[in-house]
């Protein structure tokens, strides 16, 4: 046995790894369900930024199509229900997923070197996914968080839980802090006054600057250009990943620690007594989808403005997003745990192919948009992107089960294994 795998978390917190299961039972079953769901609901979020300029995913008015009234309450009913909530709900499942693996590598006198393994492709997947396929990527930020997590993997599951929590808390501080007062400079006779005002022109200058860069990207794909496209993305985004990180990190990492802990205390096999999580589960929902309308019509009614968006999507949300996703991860663990027939079938399968989903996602809206493939790009509105977003949703549960039921893992999953374990394993079942 390995020094690493004498490293392990305290014992009486763990439970042995559970086979895996057919979709929709199981420990294994209900994280490939709720994956399957978050992957689905990350198209949702995504949509927009894939068929127009990435500054339309929060600001309408960089559409290079009209945004019509109707469309700026589907922003409203996409900010209550989407915005967020996938990431971070993927977020949890990508550190309860980390756990189960850990338990499996101890299990065969490994460690978390092996994870880290794990966790370098996955960044490295990530770097081609942003440089070359969309900018949108999250797994670079998941492979530097998940090295984060690593760290913390030897606490109790209740230190985990608690640091987790109280790393979130101070994420809701530290955006709420970043770009509280935004709005109010940009777009309030506070801007005027002394004191202000070079900061209300400076906060112009950026914005003006973002939406000339998303003119020039709409000019690169909508022309075919391909390679310039590519090259733009060195030259203007690479230092954008910095940024990205520290933007998203005090959410990311937390979240995950707060997956850790979820999957060792049961949540997703019924250790948590389900009277008492459906109760919990449906109150952290109600009470942070209620916190959130304010902040989506606060928005609305001030226009929908660049700043006004920026700070509803990454400061003022903050917190009642954090219970929508516990309250959501917590119902649909219940849900996975008993749900089945042919939709929650192909659901888990989904989910137990998630990565090959999520960059074969993009793949797809790269043939979709790109000028020299299907040259949408700019070109549909909101209404007509999410028409987009139901047929990838078919061609995601179409292909998933099929595929799993004659090979043992998903396309990318396999190379994934085969580079963390650096050997070839057997892919046909």
């Amino acid at each position: 046995m390995s020094a690493e795998a004498t490293i392990t978390p305290d014992m009486k917190d763990t439970k042995p790894a559970a086979p895996i299961a057919a979709s929709g039972t199981g420990r294994i079953g209900s994280l490939d369900f709720i994956r399957g769901l978050a992957v689905m609901g990350i198209l949702a979020a995504n949509i927009v930024a894939f068929g127009q300029p990435m500054t339309a995913y929060m600001y309408p008015d960089a559409f290079t199509v009209p945004h019509s009234e109707a469309e700026d309450w589907m922003w409203v009913a996409q900010f209550v229900l989407i915005d967020g909530k996938m990431r971070g709900l993927f977020s949890l499942l990508f550190g309860a997923g980390m756990y189960l693996f850990l338990e499996k590598a101890w299990a065969r006198g490994q460690g978390r070197w092996l994870q880290a393994q794990r966790l370098f492709w996955l960044g490295l997947f990530g770097l081609l996914h942003y440089f070359f396929i969309w900018r949108g990527d999250i797994l670079f930020l998941y492979g530097c968080a998940g090295l984060a997590a690593l760290l913390f993997v030897g606490l109790s599951r209740r230190k985990q839980l608690v640091i987790g929590l109280l790393g979130y808390l101070g994420g809701v501080l530290l955006y709420g802090g970043f770009v509280g007062l935004l709005p109010a400079v940009a777009d309030t006779e506070l801007g005027e006054r002394a004191g202000y005002a070079q900061m209300a022109e400076d906060l112009e200058t950026e914005k003006q600057a973002d939406l000339a860069d998303g003119a020039l990207e709409t000019e690169l794909i909508s022309s075919g250009d391909y390679a310039g496209w590519v090259s733009h993305n060195f030259s203007a985004h690479a230092g954008d990943l910095p940024f990205f990180l520290f933007l998203f990190w005090f959410e990311t990492l937390p979240l995950m620690l707060i997956g850790m802990a979820a999957y060792r205390y049961g949540l997703f096999d019924g250790g948590v007594d389900p009277g008492r999580q459906r109760r919990w589960g449906w109150g952290l929902l109600v009470i942070g989808t209620a916190l959130t309308v304010p902040v989506a019509l606060w928005a609305k009614d001030g226009g929908l403005t660049y700043y006004g968006t920026l700070a509803a999507m990454v400061g003022y949300s903050m917190l009642p997003r954090g219970l929508v996703i516990l309250g959501l991860v917590a119902l649909l663990a219940l849900w996975g745990q008993s749900a089945g027939g042919w939709l929650a079938e192909r659901i888990a399968a989904a989910g137990r192919a998630a990565f090959t989903n999520y960059l074969g996602t993009s793949v797809v809206m790269l043939l979709v948009f790109h000028g020299w493939a299907g040259g949408l790009f700019g070109e549909l509105g909101r209404s007509e992107l999410y028409l987009v977003m139901l047929a990838t949703w078919v061609l995601m549960l179409l292909w998933s089960k099929p595929w799993l039921e004659r090979y043992r893992f998903g396309p990318l999953e396999w190379l994934w294994r085969c580079l963390t374990y650096r050997k070839l394993f057997a892919l046909r079942r």
